[in-house]
């Protein structure tokens, strides 16, 4: 800083540098990772993945889904109609029938009429996305919910997986999924491969849980530690839950809270997943 004066480059420097260079960007993410390896930091066998929301460029008005469009087009529609009332006032109203603010009135109506066009052009656009989100500065950012409740921004899902013992992001990968689901198998295949690894432990929140992405991990040599969902409305029912029958994997059977024997009935087949359903005889109600 004092070689330099303090000279710092902009916002537009910095930008085209991450633009032009992103080969060798992701080339040194690489080197380092290796270099770790080789200094012996990477000796746990167990890395923590988890993703975090960043904000594009892109505003929330200038990304468009299906519903907004209609949204949009209902309120201009809205405004048009209330134009022409107040035209209609100023006609009876007025001694001239042609002023001002009629004037004005009818320019506010022309362009309200060419935001119309604009949005039909839009949604031909739209049609053609796979995910039906047109992101319209950023064209690969896409609109996401956070934490805050009714809150959302425009950005990515960065995922990163970090080494536990000493905390070293070992791999990470930018994503315009909205959520963690569907992310797990990749993301830990990618780290057990960067840090050279036979078999790994993975730890991650209940974003990500999935059975066919816990499945890929297990068939890849790594074992995933992933809480379940607590999706089940039976609590507040004041019912039993799943997490309430303990499994007997001896017998095959779930022992239920007033101990009796749920055995297996049958199993079926249900979006591509295989179930397998118990119940006890001693409670049909």
């Amino acid at each position: 800083m004092w070689l330099t004066e303090r000279l710092a480059p902009d916002f537009k420097t910095i930008a085209d540098f991450r633009r032009d260079s992103g080969a060798a960007i992701r080339n040194v993410c690489r080197r380092f990772v290796e270099l770790c390896r080789g200094l012996k930091l990477l000796s746990s066998d167990m890395v923590a993945i988890d993703g975090s929301k960043f904000k594009a460029s892109n505003s929330r008005d200038r990304n468009y889904t299906a519903s907004k469009i209609d949204k949009r087009q209902q309120q201009i529609e809205e405004s048009v109609q209330r134009y022409l009332d107040l035209i209609e006032t100023e006609d009876r109203t007025s001694p001239t029938g042609f002023d001002v603010k009629t004037v004005r009135l009818y320019e506010k109506i022309a362009r309200l009429r060419q935001q119309m066009r604009e949005l039909a052009q839009v949604r031909k656009q739209l049609e053609k996305q796979p995910d039906k989100q047109l992101s319209m500065t950023d064209p690969d950012a896409r609109s996401m919910a956070t934490s805050g409740r009714g809150s959302g921004i425009v950005g990515y899902n960065v995922q990163a997986a970090v080494d536990t013992k000493h905390h070293l992001i070992v791999e990470h990968e930018v994503t315009n999924f909205g959520n963690d689901h569907g992310q797990l198998g990749r993301m830990a295949l990618s780290a057990k491969d960067a840090m050279g690894r036979s078999k790994l432990k993975v730890v991650a929140d209940r974003g990500y849980f999935s059975g066919p992405e816990i499945r890929a991990c297990d068939l890849n040599g790594i074992s995933a530690y992933v809480p379940k969902p607590l999706t089940s409305a039976s609590r507040k029912k004041g019912l039993f839950t799943k997490a309430d029958f303990v499994y007997v994997a001896k017998s095959d059977v779930y022992r239920c809270p007033a101990g009796e024997r749920a055995i297996l009935r049958f199993t079926t087949v249900e979006h591509d997943l295989n179930l397998r359903v118990y119940w006890p005889s001693a409670c049909p109600r």
